[in-house]
Formats: C-alpha cells, structure tokens, sequence
C-alpha cells in the first residue's frame, strides 16, 4: 500500500459533506476497532484508552497514526452519552432500564449526568487535539442520538408500555433526553469544535425492512430533538453527518428537512447503493456503500474488484461521496478484507490522477 506520499487534508471530507466532488476520493468509516489497528499496526494499544492522561495520550498518537497510514483525510472519533448513564446497559437487550415509571424518572439522576460526561471525555478529546496530525482534523463529536438513548435508559421493548400506560411520560423524557443532548452538546462545541471538521451523530433507527418505530412517533418525539442538535452545530458553523442504519427510506425527507448535511450507513439487503444515490444525491453527500458482509465473506481479491468497480461507479454517480464500509469495522471483519478496500480506494485515486 502506498502511504509515504500521502498528505491528509480534512477539506475533502467537507467537500463531501457539502455535496460537492472532491477533487479526490476520500476515505471514511464510522468506527473502526481498535483490535483491527492493532494487528495492522503491530502494536497494542487499545486498553490504553481508559488509562491516565499519559496512557490516552500514547493510545491517540497510535490511532490517528494508523487514521493517517491508512489514507484518511479525518479521524473518526466521539464519546458516547450511554456510556456514563447510571444503571445504564439496557439498549444491549436481556433487561430492562432504570426507568419504567414517574417515579424512576423523578428520581433518576440527571443533574449529575454533564459532570459525568464530562470527567470521562475531557481528557480523551484534550489527547486527540494533541496528536491529530497536520492536514487532518476529526469527524465526530458527542455519540448517540435521541432514541438510543432512550433505549438504554428504558429498553426497547419496554417503551411501548411507558407510551401506552404514561403518554405525558413519554413525552417528558425525550425532552429531558433532548435538554440533556443540547448541554453536552453545547459545552463541546465551546471547548472542541475546533477540533472537529464535521459533527456527527449516531441513532440507529430502523432495521431490514422497516423503522423500529412508527413514523408518526419519531416525528412527535425524536426529530425535536434532533432539530435542536442540529441547530446547536450548525450555529457554530459546522456541517451534520447522520448515521443510522436500517430501512429508513420513509423518514428520509423528514430528516433531511431537519438539516442534515450527509448521510452514513447502508446495508445491500436493504437496498443497493446506487438506490440511495439516485433518490438522495441532489440534495446530500451520501458515504459508505460497501457493504461489511462483502468484507466478511469475500477474499481479498474479490474485495479489490468489487470495491474498485463499485467505487469508481459511486463516484461517478454522487457528487458528495466518500468510499467505506456500509457500517464499521468491528473485530470480526478480517484484517485482510479490509485492508483490501483501502487498497482498492487508493487505485482509484492514482489512477484518477494519471488521466488528468
């Protein structure tokens, strides 16, 4: 892989949320796990994430080496609200949340939840400020959006009860959801939007073949939120990414009306690519498009083919895209497959400078 002529310059990564070609094809992942860095770095460092300010330090100079090695343009890095919730589990299924009634909900500590937040994240985002190297800036932000955050602190399956036993309840807790996403939200766009290219918001709304929840619901309860976050960065001057995987093409217009810049995440089963760029180019930058099963199950050869095909394809077609798996790089993805796409993505751009 050629990496020693490459120079990183995060302006692509706004050319492509901005819905504009970029002059070259940027690369892009929501997350890549950090036990995949290390097999292709050959050095261990992902358990120094949650050490001292010295340990976060040496893990950010490690992953924004392998960012940069890797042919990136950005960083891809947030810290996740349900990651400090007290009690908090209950979005990974098998229980219910600390809320189920007015009265676990009165009770529930919110005031202490900023405080939390932030004695687990300061320090992070202070070591990626310090190691980001010249040209690169980092995609990302606060992690979880609305409705993930309610699943952790109810359960998925216990929500309808609370929505037919409690309606008002219901709607308390996705404002106080939304109050608590807006604090954060607003202290890390004073202290690091500087750091940031792109802000970025996860919230996995849908599955194969539908939303989790009804339309009618998200637009009552979920997109009120969204629209105060989105206001919140764009008042800073900072484009949107919203990533949700699933069947979502039914709230598609409504999410875009909200203000989003670009969107992340798709699954071949669902629908091809090209499906989402030929009802959505006009009018966002669209990223992703190989699907993580295609990473998984192919050699390493057939991923050359296909990502080279596919994204010279893709590239042809939006305006806004950036090439990357349709979701992540978790640690059951083969180091070889993905190395693979990243080998494909860098044909297309030195063949690309060739014919100009």
């Amino acid at each position: 892989m050629k990496k020693s002529v490459f120079q990183p310059d995060f302006h692509y990564m706004l050319d492509v949320v901005g819905n504009r070609r970029p002059a070259r094809l940027p690369l892009y992942e929501h997350i890549i796990s950090p036990s995949i860095m290390e097999q292709i770095l050959n050095a261990p460092f992902a358990d120094l994430l949650n050490g001292d300010p010295a340990d976060e330090l040496a893990f950010f100079t490690r992953y924004c080496q392998f960012f940069k090695e890797m042919t990136y343009d950005t960083v891809s890095f947030e810290v996740c609200i349900t990651e400090i919730l007290p009690e908090h589990g209950a979005i990974l299924g098998g229980r219910p949340g600390p809320i189920q009634s007015r009265a676990d909900f009165e009770r529930y500590p919110w005031d202490e939840i900023p405080g939390l937040f932030w004695h687990h994240a300061e320090s992070k985002f202070h070591a990626l400020a310090q190691c980001l190297p010249p040209g690169m800036k980092a995609i990302g932000g606060v992690g979880n959006g609305a409705f993930e955050i309610s699943e952790d602190l109810v359960g998925f399956q216990y929500l309808p009860f609370i929505l037919v036993d409690d309606p008002e309840l219901f709607q308390d807790l996705y404002s106080k959801i939304g109050d608590l996403m807006a604090g954060i939200w607003a202290t890390f766009l004073e202290r690091w939007g500087g750091v940031f290219a792109i802000c970025r918001m996860g919230d996995d709304l849908g599955y194969r073949s539908s939303t989790l929840v009804s339309p009618k619901l998200l637009r009552q309860h979920i997109f009120p939120q969204y629209r105060r976050i989105i206001y919140k960065i764009k008042c800073a001057g900072k484009p949107f990414l919203w990533h949700s995987c699933g069947n979502i093409f039914n709230i598609m217009d409504d999410v875009i009306a909200l203000g989003i810049d670009a969107k992340h995440s798709n699954e071949d089963a669902i629908a091809p690519f090209q499906i989402w760029i030929q009802r959505f180019n006009d009018r966002i930058g669209l990223l992703g498009g190989i699907d993580v099963d295609v990473l998984c199950q192919k050699s390493p050869d057939e991923i050359r083919m296909d990502v080279y095909e596919k994204g010279r394809q893709y590239r042809s077609m939006a305006k806004g895209y950036a090439l990357g798996s349709g979701n992540s790089i978790p640690d059951y993805v083969p180091v070889e497959g993905y190395l693979a796409m990243v080998e494909a993505a860098i044909k297309i751009r030195e063949e690309e400078i060739a014919d100009r």
